[in-house]
């Protein structure tokens, strides 16, 4: 499973801003796929998943501001980022995995190679 992150950019705090996540390869319908985000001098986090049921979790950061969805159909897993803060502000990550529920780097086998958002005060 090859990954592609998009959509990044520079925003206003309160604004929105919707990530995509691209991917290729037959079995993309069969993983989870999560996003991360890593900020300057920051360790890498986790900040939402869905499994391929549709099941989606989120970090207590963005519970209720952000929301994840996927089109199998298309291959495209989609963060839609809304009332966002400047402590968002980091490059974000796509990745895919085989385990559900999976929050952990680890957990991840594939990843694409990050977009970054910046969002000022």
């Amino acid at each position: 499973v090859q990954l592609q992150a998009s959509g990044g950019g520079l925003v206003q705090a309160g604004d929105s801003l919707r990530l995509s996540c691209a991917a290729s390869g037959r079995t993309f319908s069969t993983y989870t796929v999560g996003w991360f985000r890593q900020a300057p001098g920051k360790e890498r986090e986790w900040v939402a998943a869905i499994s391929w049921t549709g099941y989606t979790y989120y970090a207590d950061s963005v519970k209720g501001r952000f929301t994840i969805s996927r089109d199998n159909a298309k291959n495209t897993v989609t963060l839609q980022m809304n009332s966002l803060k400047p402590e968002d502000t980091a490059v974000y990550y796509c990745a895919a995995g085989p385990r559900a529920m999976a929050r952990h780097r680890g957990e991840y086998d594939y990843w694409g190679q990050g977009t970054r958002v910046t969002v000022s005060s």
